[in-house]
């Protein structure tokens, strides 16, 4: 229970080659950026995500990191499907698992709990029973006998998400308007990093907002980054909106050439590059 504040990059150092990850977010909403843009400059490969995805899912897919990918979707809501994961997923370059959002959630719940599986309706007299033949169903032992979707627990080696604020314990606050599934990624997690905007101390938590906003529990996480401006460039409401511009960018740029100009040695180097775009764009 101790101070667990550490480096991105100290966070990539605990990860390894083959794991399944979990990361949070939704679309192109409070993704952990940071974290995935130093898992990019890390060697890590072979990779295993679940995740409601965004351009965590797009970079990693177009960086070759990906072997496998669990998902309900993959966007940046105001462009409906990422292009970089368009471009590999229609190469076949690599394995695709795609649920719907309900058993998305019932998988994370059941791996929280330490559950084989769920039952959930969500799939049931949908192609997705076809598309992922591993499926089964199973029928209610009550008079009902209703037949359902037995969605399997989405166990994480690892889970990365990104919140407002944190202390150094390890509690997570949001403070938007949708905590996403980010509780349940850390919990069906054997480990959970944070980043987060800011860390203040355990008492500023709920200085100005309410318990209630205190969505990530200490004892589910193992290490906590502070990492201003650390989505970018989705959102973090109400802290900043997504940077509609650099995503434009990010969409019609090609992967290596986006690479080259933006993930140099360090998080302060993307931010350096970051800076000098708008200066050369004029904002």
């Amino acid at each position: 229970m101790g101070d667990k504040t550490m480096t991105a990059e100290e966070v990539v150092g605990r990860l390894e080659s083959g794991m399944t990850l979990g990361i949070g977010g939704w679309g192109a909403r409070r993704k952990p950026m940071a974290l995935v843009r130093a898992l990019l400059r890390s060697g890590l490969r072979d990779l295993t995500v679940v995740s409601c995805g965004g351009p965590d899912v797009g970079m990693l897919a177009a960086a070759g990191r990906l072997r496998r990918l669990v998902t309900a979707f993959v966007t940046l809501d105001s462009i409906p499907l990422e292009p970089h994961y368009r471009a590999v997923r229609e190469r076949g370059g690599l394995e695709l698992t795609e649920v719907d959002e309900g058993m998305l959630l019932r998988g994370l719940e059941a791996a929280a709990h330490r559950l084989p599986f769920l039952p959930v309706r969500a799939g049931v007299g949908s192609d997705v029973m076809r598309v992922n033949p591993a499926l089964r169903t199973v029928t209610s032992p009550y008079e009902d006998g209703e037949t359902l979707v037995a969605m399997p627990a989405l166990r994480l080696d690892a889970a990365l998400v990104h919140v407002h604020r944190a202390d150094r314990l390890g509690t997570g606050q949001c403070l938007g308007p949708d905590p996403y599934f980010d509780d349940l990624f850390c919990a069906a997690a054997d480990t959970a990093y944070v980043s987060c905007e800011r860390i203040v101390d355990t008492a500023e938590l709920t200085e100005k907002a309410p318990v209630e906003s205190l969505l990530l529990r200490r004892l589910a996480v193992t290490g906590v980054v502070e990492a201003p401006n650390g989505a970018h460039f989705t959102s973090c409401a109400p802290d900043y909106e997504r940077d509609e511009e650099f995503q434009r960018l990010y969409a019609k740029t090609p992967w290596p050439e986006f690479a080259g100009r933006f993930l140099g040695a360090d998080e302060g180097g993307y931010r350096a590059a970051v800076a000098e775009w708008r200066k050369e764009e004029g904002r």
